[in-house]
């Protein structure tokens, strides 16, 4: 079990650490719905693959499990002070004594985006990024696509939303392979958006999610 911690300015975030001491570390950023069980839950399932995880308050203590609330919450979310999570995060992460290897980032949903975004506002402290299911972008939610020279990048992306043929898959693997990064996609077939949340039984892929979370702990292993 991990253990609520503040880092940055006023940032907040659950933090996992694994049971050997030490390793490399990840940044696991929530869904639309907050900081909710199920995210704390995949800190500490990184933390028992051996990563150091941390999972970032962006609502700052609100979270839901009705649609109608998240949609507003993520509305108000505001875009300087999610960068500011995430650099505060990378940093915090960085210089941990725990921590012996490089960083990196997933999200889900419009975690996702965020986690795409991530490289854009904390360069020099990310090292990979996996997206499951992103979502487009917007004029203010725009990655910088130049940040990902040299960085590898693995997506997971649902039938339902379009598969990897989606036009905004399509222009984050041409701008990351265009900046010199690498990026590494993954279609499943059958799925619903979501279906790595088993907190959500309607959309829950059990085949899918354990065939991507293998996917994403070989990732991270080999590039952190």
């Amino acid at each position: 079990m991990g253990e609520k911690v503040s880092f940055g300015s006023g940032s907040e975030g659950y933090l996992a650490l694994p049971d050997a001491g030490d390793g490399p570390a990840v940044l696991v950023i929530q869904e639309w719905w907050g900081l909710v069980s199920h995210i704390t839950g995949l800190a500490d399932r990184f933390a028992e693959a051996g990563f150091v995880a941390l999972a970032p308050d962006f609502y700052h203590g609100e979270n839901t499990t009705e649609p109608d609330e998240a949609r507003r919450l993520l509305m108000q979310l505001a875009l300087p002070q999610a960068a500011a999570d995430i650099a505060g995060a990378a940093a915090y992460l960085r210089e941990l004594p725990q921590v012996t290897g490089g960083v990196g980032v997933v999200g889900f949903c419009a975690g996702g985006s965020l986690a795409l975004w991530s490289a854009t506002v904390a360069p020099e402290q990310i090292a990979a990024v996996t997206a499951f299911y992103p979502g487009g972008y917007t004029e203010k939610l725009a990655p910088r696509w130049s940040a990902y020279a040299d960085k590898p990048v693995l997506i997971h992306c649902a039938a339902e939303d379009g598969t990897s043929a989606a036009p905004h898959i399509q222009a984050a693997v041409k701008g990351i392979e265009e900046a010199g990064g690498t990026a590494t996609v993954y279609d499943y077939p059958g799925t619903d958006h979501a279906f790595f949340n088993d907190d959500r039984p309607e959309h829950y892929h059990r085949e899918a999610a354990t065939l991507s979370w293998a996917r994403t702990l070989d990732f991270f292993r080999s590039t952190l």
